[in-house]
């Protein structure tokens, strides 16, 4: 299972995600550009000292990412407001990439195009959307839940 973040813009959102990725051993991706430097302070100090127990894997662009997946090999699973399927009806595999977009803006029309699956989090009608920090560790959750034995999640 592997996180993707598409140009992320609040440099504390990432670090809390960083550090979602450090403790449940899931591999963190940032498809550049992000809205901040790597050395904010906002960063680190939402990672604190997390950061250095995550694998994080940087992409220049959306085009060097894409590179990337092809030669992986695993779906790109979108979470979006713009989808009708729960994300709690979607069949995960380990070898998933869960993609969250910019927290002001989502991710473009030709990315979302690109997805293998897109899910949405339902929210109470009149209500936008969660905070991403929030969605990604629902998303991992409950992919985890799916797709690591029993002995793994309880150790």
């Amino acid at each position: 299972m592997r996180i993707a973040l598409f140009q992320p813009d609040i440099p504390q959102n990432t670090g809390t995600i960083l550090r979602l990725c450090a403790c449940l051993g899931v591999e963190a991706h940032i498809i550049e550009p992000a809205g901040f430097p790597v050395s904010d302070r906002h960063f680190r100090r939402a990672g604190m000292d997390y950061l250095d127990q995550v694998a994080i894997v940087r992409h220049d662009s959306w085009p060097k990412f894409q590179e990337w997946r092809t030669e992986d090999g695993g779906r790109l699973v979108l979470f979006t407001t713009k989808s009708a399927l729960p994300y709690l009806d979607h069949q995960y595999f380990d070898t998933d990439i869960l993609l969250f977009g910019r927290e002001s803006a989502g991710v473009p029309d030709a990315v979302a195009a690109a997805a293998d699956a897109r899910l949405v989090i339902p929210v109470k009608p009149g209500l936008r959307s969660l905070n991403v920090a929030i969605a990604t560790a629902l998303a991992v959750g409950e992919a985890l839940r799916q797709t690591r034995p029993v002995s793994e999640r309880t150790s």
